[in-house]
């Protein structure tokens, strides 16, 4: 799975989750060795949903790419900005 899958996986996530998907953002930043930073921007009135109750909805989507970032021998870290 290339890098730009990986945005791609949570460019769909989001989409699904927030009332204005064609706000949703997604870039990716090479890190330190093998990893990677997905930077996820939605609309801000969209935030909450993305987050979700006490950020069990935004960890959830950490988990998928993590295990998604996994199969290819990396480490990606989403951020989720406003």
């Amino acid at each position: 799975m290339p890098a730009t899958q990986l945005s791609d996986l949570v460019a769909v996530m989001a989409k699904a989750l927030v009332d204005k998907p064609e706000t949703v953002e997604v870039e990716e930043f090479q890190g330190e060795g093998s990893g990677a930073v997905v930077e996820l921007r939605v609309a801000r009135e969209d935030i909450g949903k993305v987050i979700g109750k006490s950020g069990k909805t935004a960890e959830a989507m950490r988990v998928v790419l993590s295990a998604a970032s996994a199969k290819l021998g990396r480490r990606v870290h989403l951020d989720i900005l406003d």
